[in-house]
């Protein structure tokens, strides 16, 4: 049987840093009309990305299974341990409809090379650690984020879940059944949530923070409250060139003013996220006045009271505005999220392991804020020279991919103790 040293030797011939393994699935799911790339979740770009870590883990010898969500855990066992306590790391492997390169593998990625840095110290963990894949973080294909994390934690009704339906018309439970998993089962599982002492994920920053300041890795604070909802605007299908505009109940006219009404109510308050970035007419014909539109409205803010208040003043603006055209409009919502505070002395901790790493907010939801409400979280930022994020022009430089993986390492073995 081969020694923790041969088998990170193998896995570092294989990929040798952070900016290696990235360069293993840099042709996985990209998007030749969007730009970057479009991976849902258990698309075949996606599959083809479980398959990659699955295969990355078993050469560094850690033992891999799938629960009834579809997150894909990798164990390091700790000697004479059970599977409890664990310190737990990682991200996903899905992506937005076009979006960048790093967003969620990057996290992935550093953890397999963070095992590597643990192994070439001869660490041997006194504490389990696991390595975590979830699936649709991003909710691109099923509309709720973290979707994965909330089964997981029983932050969504499984019934709820297994009718979700992606553009296709497709049930969450038709595919979660392609995919090898038994819908009957997905939900709650608090055996899974148990073995979790704490969970640190790494992910590139969304923002300007780290640039700004001068630095590679930072210590994430908190993660804004946020959610989805699902805006319809209901008016009459009828003919373009038949219809005079005056007899017209055209939900699209409708529609252009709600984008510009959920500018105006995000800017009535200061820090305030509010974002209409998905829009469907239906039946969709260029010579069709639409019967039907749909929006999807992104909000986010700090305060939970103002996400709540602003949603409240969109659809008030929303049903004003459909009623000129002669139209109704449904507010649904589709996630909610509270503003995420992660765990002060987990928090503390990963501060003291990485003392010259600034503090920062997010405004971009994870699964480690989903964790946060069950169990102690942490999270590490890696520089994002341009600051894009859900974006081809995302990136990381390679010199900063390896300082998280080597700031995760020390967090790491800071956090599982042992020789």
């Amino acid at each position: 049987m081969p020694s923790d040293r041969e088998r990170t030797t193998a896995a570092r011939r294989a990929g040798a840093s952070v900016a290696g393994l990235m360069a293993e699935i840099a042709d996985v799911g990209r998007d030749g009309a969007r730009g970057g790339y479009s991976r849902p979740v258990y698309s075949t770009a996606e599959h083809e990305l479980r398959e990659w870590f699955v295969d990355q883990a078993a050469r560094r010898g850690l033992d891999v299974e799938t629960d009834r969500n579809g997150i894909l855990w990798a164990w390091w066992d700790a000697p004479g341990s059970g599977r409890h306590d664990a310190v737990v790391t990682g991200s996903h492997l899905d992506s937005v409809p076009g979006g960048g390169a790093f967003d969620g593998p990057l996290g992935v990625a550093s953890a397999l090379i963070a095992v590597d840095r643990l192994r070439e110290r001869g660490l041997t963990p006194g504490k389990p650690l696991a390595l975590a894949v979830f699936p649709e973080e991003e909710g691109s294909r099923f509309g709720v984020a973290c979707l994965g994390s909330r089964l997981l934690t029983g932050l969504i009704d499984p019934d709820r879940a297994r009718t979700l339906r992606d553009p296709e018309g497709n049930t969450f439970a038709d595919v979660a059944a392609k995919a090898g998993l038994d819908p009957r089962f997905l939900g709650p599982d608090p055996e899974a949530v148990g073995r979790i002492g704490s969970f640190v994920e790494l992910h590139v920053e969304q923002g300007r923070g780290l640039i700004d300041l001068g630095q590679s890795v930072a210590v994430g604070s908190t993660i804004l409250g946020h959610g989805r909802w699902r805006i319809t605007v209901a008016g009459q299908g009828n003919h373009a060139g038949t219809t005079h505009m005056e007899d017209r109940r055209d939900p699209l006219v409708a529609a252009a003013a709600i984008v510009q009404a959920v500018r105006e109510a995000a800017l009535r308050h200061s820090g305030a996220r509010a974002t209409v970035g998905r829009i469907v007419p239906v039946p969709g014909g260029t010579n069709v006045i639409a019967s039907s539109v749909s929006l999807w409205l992104d909000v986010r803010h700090v305060d939970d009271a103002v996400t709540a208040a602003v949603v409240e003043r969109i659809h008030a603006d929303a049903r004003r505005v459909a009623a000129v055209e002669g139209c109704s409009v449904e507010l649904r919502e589709e996630s909610l999220s509270p503003t995420a505070h992660f765990d002060p002395a987990l928090r503390h901790r990963v501060g003291e392991l990485l003392p010259e790493a600034p503090t920062l907010p997010t405004g971009a939801g994870h699964d480690a804020g989903v964790l946060a409400a069950v169990r102690p979280t942490a999270m590490l930022f890696v520089r994002n020279p341009s600051g894009i994020s859900h974006s081809p022009e995302e990136h990381v430089e390679d010199d900063d991919a390896e300082a998280g993986a080597a700031a995760l390492a020390d967090v790491l073995a800071g956090l599982i103790g042992g020789a």
